[in-house]
């Protein structure tokens, strides 16, 4: 109830808000690589100069989040940092590339600053470019986290193009590799989007029971399934038929709690892989990176509450669409869809609920 409360004047002020408005990274350490295809994902770009345009990115410092007495103490700790094999670490993964960083940064942001143990959060920032580091660094100060390069080679030849070119971007299928990505220590993640606020302690997410499930996320199944893959599919039984004994739902990969430790004993990439390859010569699907999770996942799925995406605030592909928030309660606000907040706030064309990640948001350009 005091959530609700907080929440309704949060969003009373954010409608007066919008009327009034207008380095080499650093990668797992070798001795953390055990994996032995791990170098089919990774490969160490050339070192660079900052490109023009992150010399003028620039972020305000958030201030320091510190953990509350009662919780538990980080203490495990490898040349005086904290280390990422620590069992009461709470581990977050999100991309980081240009496009999108300014959202990262507020998702990083909003994270730490509705946790009781931000202490205790670790993130894996999956990145394609390099000298992202520093700036997270300069950001976030006492920030526990660990970047990797995700080689965008590695699935290039796998995208099929999709209704949205953002969709194709190789980076969205870093997501696939966080099993081989992180260190075999890190058994459980958090997967989030770069488009999406925390408005909740995350580690009420962190703790979603998946019982014998391999990932956990908020399921839809009053949404049309049959939608996301072509006439085509549905009429090959070759295809079709892996949703046999299955009680598929639609559900959204920008928010998953994923068991890496089965992840990896099973080897779900490669079943996602295999789907792709399928999709470039049968093109089964319009979508971007969502539909082979759905191939592989649906109907095998831990469900969490609806609470923990509110998705489609960006306008699904609708360009200039404002949309409204689900009935129910609120822990997590997800802009999926073509409409991003810090663009629409830039252009002086906001939705009403563009004003709900403003207070996260710490971009501001250097002069």
């Amino acid at each position: 109830m005091l959530w609700i409360m907080r929440f309704s004047g949060f969003f009373s002020a954010a409608m007066v808000m919008i009327v009034l408005s207008p380095s080499l990274q650093s990668f797992p350490p070798a001795e953390a690589i055990r994996s032995s295809h791990l170098d089919n994902y990774l490969r160490l770009p050339v070192q660079v100069s900052p490109p023009d345009y992150l010399v003028h990115f620039s972020f305000r410092k958030a201030p320091a989040f510190r953990n509350a007495d009662e919780c538990g103490s980080v203490i495990s700790r490898i040349s005086g940092e904290t280390s990422v094999c620590d069992p009461n670490l709470v581990h977050v993964a999100i991309t980081l590339d240009v496009e999108y960083l300014r959202g990262s940064i507020a998702a990083v942001h909003s994270i730490l600053q509705h946790s009781q143990c931000p202490e205790s959060i670790f993130f894996h920032f999956l990145v394609s470019e390099t000298n992202l580091e520093t700036l997270v660094r300069s950001t976030f100060p006492q920030l526990k986290f660990k970047v990797y390069y995700f080689d965008p080679e590695v699935v290039r030849g796998l995208i099929s193009t999709s209704v949205r070119q953002a969709l194709e971007q190789p980076l969205n299928y870093a997501r696939n590799y966080l099993a081989d990505l992180l260190e075999p220590c890190v058994r459980r993640v958090i997967y989030l989007d770069s488009d999406l606020v925390v408005v909740d302690d995350i580690s009420k997410l962190w703790t979603t029971n998946l019982g014998s499930r391999t990932i956990g996320a908020p399921e839809y199944c009053h949404a049309n399934f049959t939608k996301y893959f072509t006439a085509g599919f549905w009429l090959d039984q070759r295809f079709s038929g892996v949703f046999e004994g299955r009680k598929p739902c639609y559900f959204n990969s920008g928010v998953m709690v994923i068991d890496l430790a089965k992840w990896r004993r099973v080897g779900y990439t490669g079943r996602i892989e295999r789907w792709m390859e399928i999709q470039k010569s049968h093109r089964i699907y319009e979508l971007g990176s969502l539909p082979p999770f759905l191939l592989v996942f649906a109907g095998h799925v831990a469900p969490i509450e609806h609470r923990w995406n509110q998705h489609g605030l960006g306008g699904d592909n609708i360009r200039g669409s404002c949309r409204d928030l689900h009935p129910g309660p609120v822990s997590l606000l997800h802009w999926s869809g073509s409409g991003k907040p810090w663009l629409r706030l830039d252009s002086k064309r906001p939705c009403p609920l563009d004003a709900l990640w403003v207070p996260y948001d710490l971009y501001g350009l250097s002069h």
